[in-house]
């Protein structure tokens, strides 16, 4: 009797077994599967320790979905893979096409030491590079024209789910689940596939008809919190795709998926801006260097409850209200002065959703560096931003108690409330309105006073 035809499944950011291609595409190609996750050292050194405890918990929830069939290996990406096909005389590695500077990179390698790899798919609706201008079939650097031709390309709809899936079992050597711990204190979003469709599914039901409304209100439950499940690839944007209509509510999340694509598609052909410029004049601005004030935006303790109130949600529970990181993100450059990409790289520390492309661009979109230039004469009001999108104070109250005795009409600036610091909320940090006039003025000094086009 001949041996069974094996191919490798290659898990990476596409951690389901529903509307997977690429895994479709290796169960053809074989009558058995060698399902793998490879831990990258690279990974494990730049992700805090939110962001691995959520990984933990998906490989295991993957595993449950192969019947326990995971193998889990630690090592050179290369050596594991070579492994692994003379182990089992794979004929085949089958991926989704990873985009990223540095997972393409890594691909790169694998394929240059002589293993093949067979791409199917992506996490993304439409890959990047695919929209392009017609008049010169050049990259988009302006999102709405993007959206209007990423729209107009379409997606396919979602791939069907495999209802019976044959994997190699592994020794017990190759289950190297990692065990890493969440801190004291924190608490994440469940991780898998199965938690994400449920989240999915609970969405559909209470949030999504009204999200254009409610998805700036940071106090309420009104935004999907699918981009931890998007990130790890534990659900498609094609699954979300596939259900939206043409309400209001429905084009405003289209367009907020059509945002993390544009963004990787502007990573994809720019790679050198996960931590440069996308607009070289803003490295030769004055900026000041990290001190006691960034200390205090990271733990939360800047004086300015809507600031602080994101911060803290951010270190216990590893997730920020979208509405809340440009807030943050533009007191840190144009309040304290700092460089964006000090910013972004506590993001990358802290964030279970952390997204290359989405990180660096979106903070980069605040700085008034990126596509899309918010101009960077414009400058968040840390204070009215509180009373517009948390006019109650009941975020403010979640997470910092030292001001839960304030009412709404004096939580957001407890420095005119009568007992505002009586339970040792800290004081101020800087005066907006002066820091304000500084960063304008700051900006004047690379006569960039007009807001830039990134194609300069």
């Amino acid at each position: 009797m001949s041996a069974p035809k094996r191919s490798i499944m290659w898990f990476r950011r596409d951690l389901r077994i529903g509307d997977n291609p690429a895994l479709l595409e290796a169960i053809a190609k074989a009558d058995e599967i060698v399902a793998v996750f490879i831990l990258d050292k690279k990974l494990i050194e730049s992700a805090g320790s939110k962001r691995l405890a959520y990984l933990a918990q998906s490989l295991r929830a993957l595993d449950t979905s192969l019947s326990h069939s995971l193998h889990v290996m630690v090592g050179n990406q290369i050596e594991v893979l070579k492994d692994l096909m003379k182990r089992y005389n794979a004929g085949s590695v089958h991926i989704s096409t990873e985009f990223e500077p540095y997972g393409a990179a890594r691909d790169a390698r694998v394929e240059a030491a002589g293993i093949p790899l067979l791409r199917t798919g992506s996490p993304y609706a439409v890959a990047p590079g695919r929209v392009v201008k017609p008049s010169d079939s050049t990259p988009y650097k302006v999102y709405t024209p993007f959206y209007r031709a990423w729209s107009l390309h379409g997606w396919r709809k979602p791939a069907e789910t495999p209802k019976n899936i044959k994997c190699v079992i592994p020794t017990q050597s190759d289950r190297n689940f990692p065990d890493w711990p969440l801190p004291d204190g924190v608490s994440i979003t469940a991780a898998g596939e199965l938690a994400a469709l449920e989240r999915w599914k609970y969405f559909q039901e209470n949030g999504l008809d009204s999200y254009d409304e409610a998805r700036n209100v940071a106090a309420i439950d009104g935004t999907s919190k699918l981009s931890a499940h998007l990130q790890w690839g534990e659900i498609h944007p094609r699954t979300l795709l596939a259900y939206l209509g043409e309400s209001k509510a429905h084009n405003t999340f289209r367009k907020e998926i059509a945002w993390r694509e544009f963004y990787a598609d502007v990573l994809h052909n720019n790679p050198h801006t996960d931590k440069s410029y996308y607009v070289p004049r803003f490295g030769e601005m004055r900026y000041d260097k990290p001190d006691a004030k960034f200390e205090a935006w990271k733990a939360g303790l800047t004086g300015f409850p809507f600031v602080d109130a994101a911060m803290r949600q951010l270190l216990h529970e590893g997730w920020m209200h979208n509405r809340t990181r440009m807030v943050v993100a533009s007191f840190l450059v144009k309040d304290l002065h700092l460089e964006w990409q000090l910013g972004a790289d506590f993001f990358e520390e802290h964030l279970v959703d952390f997204d290359v492309a989405s990180n660096a661009h979106g903070w980069q979109w605040t700085a008034g560096s990126g596509t899309d230039a918010s101009p960077y004469h414009r400058v968040f009001n840390p204070i009215e931003q509180g009373k517009r999108f948390d006019a109650e104070g009941d975020y403010i109250r979640r997470f910092i108690p030292e001001l839960a005795h304030l009412s709404a009409d004096e939580i957001h600036e407890p420095w005119v409330a009568t007992g505002g610091y009586d339970n040792g909320y800290p004081r101020r940090i800087v005066d907006h309105a002066v820091e304000r006039l500084e960063a304008l003025a700051r900006l004047k000094e690379i006569k960039a006073d007009k807001p830039l086009d990134p194609r300069a």
